[in-house]
């Protein structure tokens, strides 16, 4: 009945049903064909379940803060902290994209929202200035992917609540793996630049870059306000994504007043939207999740081979990559953190891994797909706003994908990339 139940689901998303549709068709099926001893109204009350923990209420909080300053100023007024500060040197472009991606995936925790407030004003530049359509749409999205570690992050917060791990460390475990990610990125646009023989951008005088820097100190607060108020334990991640919503009104309604009372409605509407279809990925996953446990899938699936692999937790690391990995090349990493992480929980609890860790692999690994062939999403977003072919966008990836997939390798060996800022913060 396992196959029939993956079948139904594959004809069900293949025909066009949102995701949403295969997750409770699926459940319901095994329900009614192995346990009809079982009302199917158990699964609306896991549903409803799924939703109950508080820190859910962070996800539409920190959605309405990047929506607030997406309509503001303040991905323009990091652009330009961001240029002043590096676009003089090799590779100045593609590095300042990335480092300007980071900053805005810090304040706005969503890998789409930063493709489109930092691929539209750095796209034309870095044309200009002689890179590769394909290069520089490939470095906006995969670059974007980094505000899926640097918290606050939406797909941690999810992740937290399927496994019962504290969002909190997750965030801060993610600010290492980010912060080489866009190490690692720079150093190949540094390199890129220089067989391509790009000329540097004209350095920015003090006065310039004094300027840039107090244009966007207060858009820096941002993560100062979120990895600042958590690490100190003045206040809890839930807490910290209403205090986002407050900082970004006061920034772009008093002080920048790029945001009119007008356009309120207008952005609770975008944030509405966005939240009930990631609420009810949530709500459907959850049913699904149980129904799996409640069948022991978990144990029928993973088998005695799985389960000697406790014993060199490196290897079980690795295959938890790479089911993640190409989970989300498939399927939006929501649904894939669903349905995954009950599967692998007993074996990841027998072989006593740090869950903060595999929670941070977990995170990269929806970072990675987010932008991998053939149905990363911010593909889509990128081929919405530069109007271009789906096949141009992805031909740029292949060298990303690997930057990614070497960042994972060095998690996995160098846990302590991860684990050392939420040891010294927070145990």
């Amino acid at each position: 009945m396992l196959w029939v139940m993956l079948i139904l689901m594959l004809v069900l998303l293949l025909a066009g049903f949102p995701m949403l549709v295969p997750l409770i068709a699926g459940a319901l099926f095994l329900l009614l064909t192995q346990y009809d001893f079982l009302q199917p109204s158990i699964l609306v009350q896991q549903m409803i379940g799924g939703l109950e923990p508080v820190v859910l209420t962070a996800v539409p909080m920190f959605i309405l803060a990047a929506d607030i300053m997406i309509k503001g100023q303040t991905s323009q007024r990091l652009l330009d902290f961001v240029s002043a500060l590096v676009g003089h040197v090799r590779g100045g472009l593609p590095i300042t994209t990335a480092l300007a991606c980071t900053l805005f995936g810090a304040v706005s925790g969503s890998t789409q929202a930063t493709v489109v407030a930092m691929g539209k004003p750095l796209r034309p530049r870095m044309l200009e200035a002689g890179y590769s359509d394909r290069f520089t749409i490939a470095l906006i999205i995969n670059a974007s992917d980094i505000a899926l570690l640097i918290p606050p992050s939406i797909g941690m917060i999810i992740y937290g609540v399927v496994s019962k791990t504290s969002v909190g460390e997750l965030f801060i475990a993610g600010i290492g793996p980010g912060l080489l990610i866009l190490a690692l990125f720079s150093a190949y646009a540094y390199v890129l630049s220089w067989k391509q023989g790009i000329p540097v951008l004209p350095k920015a005088n003090w006065q310039a870059r004094g300027q840039a820097l107090k244009s966007a100190i207060l858009p820096m607060g941002f993560p100062v306000i979120i990895i600042g108020g958590i690490y100190s334990g003045l206040f809890s991640p839930t807490e910290a994504a209403s205090i986002s919503v407050a900082y970004a009104l006061i920034l772009e309604m008093l002080i920048f007043r790029a945001v009119k009372w007008g356009d309120l409605a207008e952005i609770a509407l975008s944030t509405g939207l966005i939240t009930a279809v990631v609420f009810l990925l949530v709500a459907a996953g959850s049913a699904f999740s149980w129904m799996i446990s409640f069948a022991r899938l978990p144990e029928y699936l993973l088998g005695d081979w799985v389960a000697s692999l406790v014993a060199t937790p490196w290897k079980l690391l690795v295959l938890l990559s790479i089911a993640y990995f190409i989970g989300c090349m498939f399927v939006d990493p929501i649904v894939v953190i669903l349905i995954l992480t009950p599967i692998f929980a007993p074996v990841i609890d027998a072989a006593g891994i740090d869950p903060v860790l595999v929670g941070t692999l977990v995170t990269l690994q929806a970072a990675i797909g987010s932008a991998t062939p053939p149905f990363g999403c911010d593909i889509f977003t990128a081929v919405a706003i530069f109007r271009r072919p789906y096949l141009e966008v992805i031909r740029g990836t292949p060298p990303f994908i690997a930057i990614l997939l070497l960042a994972t390798l060095l998690l996995i060996f160098f846990p302590q990339i991860a684990l050392f800022l939420p040891e010294l913060a927070m145990r």
